[in-house]
């Protein structure tokens, strides 16, 4: 099996079950079939350390996973932190990481807490596409009770000229039309395993096989069987087996058709 874990917060796990141990973590994320992981900074005061972290795993091998890294700054974070693109592009440019920086975010729009168009996440939201635009790398999009302001900055932003996904999607069908649309992937979560969740599962069934990712956005979302617990990227195969059931195929087919895509939106030769 060889599964692509396309959003993941590695510096944020909970080692606790491996021992307090990274590499120890890494090695049963490999032996559980998960090869490739993208690892994803939500504040910049903690890229430099996250870089670090993964730096070991940054080349194929036969024994541990491969990480690719994203930078940006998550809409819920810091209100009070100032980030134009700029400042974006500058890191990355001069990061001694920068041949493993293939995605810029997440970032996108959250109304869930305060149920308003936040100014300043509207312009945060538009300095990283500005900046991915710059790059020429994919953007990741968080967007939680925003979906219409997310779709019109994506597009005002002229996005579809560097591409990117919808991280964790949670939208109904009519949203998910609109980013495939703009060249945009969906990325399904351990969401999609919910009881609750029947509605979304309708719209991983309709999505087109070439632009679905899978993730598991761990720490946070454990699918079921491991609802309520600390989530970890071994267990992108629920998410997986789901996808699989749902579009009536195997799971080692969801395996290599999701890994393909990953790859082909990062441009990564894997």
């Amino acid at each position: 099996m060889n599964f692509f874990d396309s959003h993941c917060h590695l510096d944020k796990l909970d080692l606790a079950p491996f021992g307090d141990s990274f590499d120890a973590f890494m090695a049963a994320a490999f032996e559980a079939g998960v090869q490739r992981m993208l690892c994803v900074a939500i504040h910049p005061d903690r890229w430099q350390a996250m870089a670090e972290l993964v730096a070991p795993y940054g080349v194929a091998s036969g024994s541990r996973p491969q990480v690719w890294l994203s930078f940006g700054l998550h809409p819920t974070e810091a209100p009070d932190y100032a980030l134009n693109a700029e400042a974006i592009v500058a890191f990355v440019r001069t990061s001694p990481f920068c041949e493993r920086i293939v995605a810029i975010g997440e970032t996108g729009l959250d109304y869930f807490r305060s149920n308003t168009a936040e100014r300043w996440q509207h312009e945060r939201f538009r300095a990283h596409i500005a900046a991915a635009r710059a790059l020429e790398k994919p953007v990741i999009i968080h967007t939680r009770a925003a979906a219409k302001d997310t779709m019109d900055v994506l597009k005002s932003e002229h996005a579809r000229d560097c591409g990117g996904v919808m991280h964790c999607f949670v939208e109904d069908w009519e949203t998910a039309k609109k980013a495939l649309d703009i060249g945009f992937y969906l990325s399904f979560s351990g969401i999609l395993t919910y009881k609750t969740a029947a509605d979304l599962r309708e719209t991983a069934k309709k999505a087109p096989l070439d632009s679905i990712l899978i993730e598991t956005d761990a720490p946070y979302l454990a699918p079921v069987p491991h609802r309520g617990k600390p989530n970890t990227p071994i267990f992108v195969s629920h998410t997986a087996q789901v996808l699989a059931d749902l579009r009536g195929v195997s799971l080692d087919a969801i395996a290599e058709t999701t890994t393909a895509n990953a790859c082909l939106w990062l441009s990564l030769s894997c």
